[in-house]
């Protein structure tokens, strides 16, 4: 991190220049209002160590100047011991924190080190929102080995007019894949009609799929046409198709199969042309043998099949999620959320996501219009998350395990727990990646 010292004393900015760079923190120092400008006319710091009694220009005009450039630059001025009006000034202009003095290291290094995460955190998000400006397959955001696969299915059967079966549990997007199928294949400007079958009570559910003509039935005022017509040169989608009456199944894939449909209370059958992808959230084999769904209609339509994993099992996409999740409701709430702690963010990546990706959406909805702007942080997100125990992402130590071994393991289950992705292993141990890599390499040239 990149800090300007600013002060008119030459001892203290030396021992301050001197302090930071042991820290690890890159520095440089003026001695006014003037020369500070000068230094940000080349380069940006990360944060401004300022006094507040300078020459000319004083340290409090400087921070308005500085807010006034870039209002997310952290200041922190220094003001001399008991000067309360002067720190109580400086935070309503936008400081950071203030410092007395003479300044306490150890009180330095804790302002510097909250300024320094704030910075990790702002970068990291920084780094989200580069990757969601990328061109991506329909609205399936990570880069999970699961969600790579996924995408590279679809982008296979779109280009093919093939019936599609795809599989996952509640939650994982299904109907987000069908749509992307339909968006990539020849179809894309006909007609996406999807249809739920868990949805439609089990009396109306033949009109849905057939369509009826006035007077068919009571109730029946008007013509109405089925979802085969609608769907008419485009893709249907039967979604939880488990759910669907099993004595209706059988003049389903009669349907299908004839490329025929006749309306409730018609006297002739309309052909159609439609692609069918149907979605179900259970084992397609163990409905059958439940005798919830027909063998020889699961095997129709399953002529190629796409399994959606669970958001649990991709933990490493929760961040770029959230960060797609806070711009879609930034707007929709009129909220300036900025982005999600690294406490918060551990928390949602120790849950366990029965709901999936749609139990995320509504988390971080409900924290950007609790949070409404700045960070979201544990106080805003659900209490069933904040207090529930830990869900067995623990590692557990055999007997006389020696420090090495331990930081050889802990490291190494962080990796595959991240999909081996370095500098996301990094940031949940609190290092720096260049140790991890350099750690990796030792351990490599010693096996």
């Amino acid at each position: 991190m990149y800090v300007l010292v600013v002060d008119d004393e030459p001892a203290l900015r030396e021992v301050l220049s001197q302090r930071l760079t042991g820290w690890g923190y890159r520095v440089a120092t003026a001695a006014d209002a003037r020369e500070a400008e000068a230094l940000l006319e080349h380069a940006e710091p990360d944060l401004v160590l300022s006094d507040v009694v300078l020459p000319g220009l004083s340290g409090l005009d400087l921070l308005r100047r500085f807010k006034a450039r870039n209002n997310a630059l952290p200041v922190v001025l220094i003001t001399a011991h008991g000067n309360v009006d002067a720190a109580v000034e400086a935070m309503k202009a936008g400081a950071t924190d203030f410092l007395t003095k003479p300044i306490d290291p150890a009180t330095l290094r804790a302002v510097l080190e909250s300024v320094s995460a704030d910075h990790r955190e702002r970068e990291a998000a920084h780094s989200l929102d580069t990757m969601l400006q990328e061109p991506t397959l329909g609205g399936l955001l990570g880069g999970s080995r699961g969600m790579r696969d996924v995408r590279a299915q679809l982008a296979l059967v779109a280009s093919s007019d093939a019936a599609v079966l795809i599989t996952g549990e509640s939650g994982t997007g299904k109907e987000v894949a069908a749509r992307t199928i339909h968006e990539l294949g020849v179809r894309a400007s006909q007609p996406f009609v999807a249809v739920n079958a868990a949805a439609i009570p089990e009396g109306l559910m033949e009109s849905e799929i057939f369509g009826h003509e006035r007077g068919a039935f009571t109730g029946a005022v008007s013509t109405r046409a089925g979802c085969f017509e609608l769907a008419n040169l485009g893709t249907l989608l039967l979604d939880e198709l488990a759910e669907m009456p099993i004595a209706l199944q059988p003049k389903l894939l009669r349907i299908l199969e004839d490329g025929r449909v006749r309306r409730l209370g018609a006297s002739r059958e309309t052909t159609f042309d439609v692609r069918v992808i149907a979605a179900t959230n259970r084992d397609p084999m163990l409905a059958v043998q439940d005798g919830q769904l027909r063998s020889d209609l699961m095997y129709r339509l399953n002529v190629f099949s796409i399994t959606l994993p669970p958001l649990r099992d991709r933990i490493e996409d929760i961040p770029l999620l959230a960060r797609h999740f806070i711009h879609l409701f930034n707007g929709k709430h009129a909220a300036q959320v900025s982005a999600i702690r690294d406490m918060a963010m551990d928390r949602l990546q120790q849950w366990h996501w029965p709901g999936n990706v749609r139990e995320l959406r509504n988390v971080i909805e409900r924290s950007v219009v609790i949070a409404r702007q700045g960070w979201i942080d544990l106080s805003h997100l659900p209490p069933y998350i904040t207090s529930a125990r830990s869900t067995g992402r623990t590692l557990e130590l055999p007997a006389h395990t020696t420090l090495a071994e331990a930081e050889r393991l802990l490291i190494r289950t962080t990796l595959e727990r991240t999909g081996n992705n370095k500098a996301e292993a990094a940031r949940q141990l609190g290092l720096d990646v260049k140790t991890v890599r350099n750690k990796l390499r030792s351990w490599s040239r010693e096996e």
